[in-house]
């Protein structure tokens, strides 16, 4: 196969398409500054994109099995000031408006586009179980997890297929959430998140990675699909896994009110959580590997 991935050098772009290297598949990665797009892994290239449009790379696109569309700002990398909302919706729209003209362009349509979103389009929504067909909810990380989602929509109108990941919080040892939650555990200092009660959607990499390749190769998968492992947790039950895992007491909460204070309106993403299930995902016969939070927190801490 020949699989463009915009997003390529974040956490799911890297071990994405180390994964379908290793099997001899043609990887492209896009990138608007490629001869920095260091560490890339053996057999993966870097071509240039700037992001917006189709320019310079429709003949990558004419022909290509996927496009897999990862960009965008990272949500969790600062407060969401009025001017870094703007950037974050910016850029999802922009790469996928990149994403349309290209595959408008190219003679031979791709096979298929992975576009993709997070678990918040959802929402807060308590204790309630969100398989697929649940609605979107209201706040604005739910609005811009609709427009991310919908930024690649006219391409079903070309006649190509496509499946759109929300994705929960990525378990990986050096990269993403999973760091920053381990380092007051190491000090010693480590519990819940406010009450501890919000509902906390994982999933092992190794299973995004998976599902990822699982929805390029399945011709019927389409729609939405929630890559959350099969038995949500509370963050409560997630902290006494690390404690557990770690060797250390998980006993230490850190109070809701000093995380808005510390975080603002970005606050949401540790005191807000969605219950989320990969009905979909299980429907067509995905299988994770790990399906319980304190045995992938073992293989990836150990």
């Amino acid at each position: 196969m020949r699989v463009l991935i915009t997003g390529g050098t974040g956490l799911i772009g890297r071990a994405l398409s180390a994964d379908l290297a290793a099997d001899a598949h043609q990887v492209i990665v896009l990138s608007r500054s490629p001869e920095r797009a260091s560490g890339l892994p053996a057999g993966v290239r870097a071509e240039r994109w700037d992001a917006q449009t189709a320019d310079g790379w429709v003949h990558l696109a004419d022909g290509a099995d996927a496009i897999v569309n990862l960009a965008g700002e990272n949500i969790g990398a600062g407060r969401w000031t009025d001017e870094r909302k703007q950037r974050i919706l910016n850029s999802r729209l922009d790469a996928g408006q990149a994403v349309v003209q290209a595959t408008e362009l190219a003679s031979q349509k791709p096979g298929v586009v992975i576009q993709a979103s997070g678990i918040g389009y959802y929402g807060p929504r308590g204790k309630e179980e969100l398989d697929e067909t649940a609605k979107p909810g209201g706040d604005w990380l739910a609005q811009i997890a609709v427009q991310w989602e919908d930024s690649t929509l006219p391409v079903e109108d070309m006649g190509v297929r496509r499946a759109i990941i929300r994705t929960g919080v990525v378990l990986d040892a050096k990269d993403g959430a999973l760091p920053r939650m381990v380092q007051p555990f190491r000090l010693y200092v480590g519990g819940p998140l406010g009450g501890g009660q919000q509902w906390f959607p994982w999933i092992h990499l190794v299973d995004e990675v998976a599902a990822i390749r699982f929805l390029i190769e399945i011709p019927e998968a389409s729609g939405p699909f929630n890559l959350v492992a099969p038995n949500p947790a509370t963050n409560g039950q997630v902290s006494r896994a690390l404690g557990r895992v770690l060797g250390r007491p998980a006993f230490m909460p850190i109070p809701g009110l000093a995380l808005r204070l510390m975080f603002g309106e970005m606050a949401t993403l540790l005191l807000d959580g969605q219950r989320a299930v990969p009905r979909r995902l299980l429907d067509l016969g995905f299988q994770f590997r790990y399906l319980i939070v304190e045995a992938a927190l073992k293989d990836v801490l150990g």
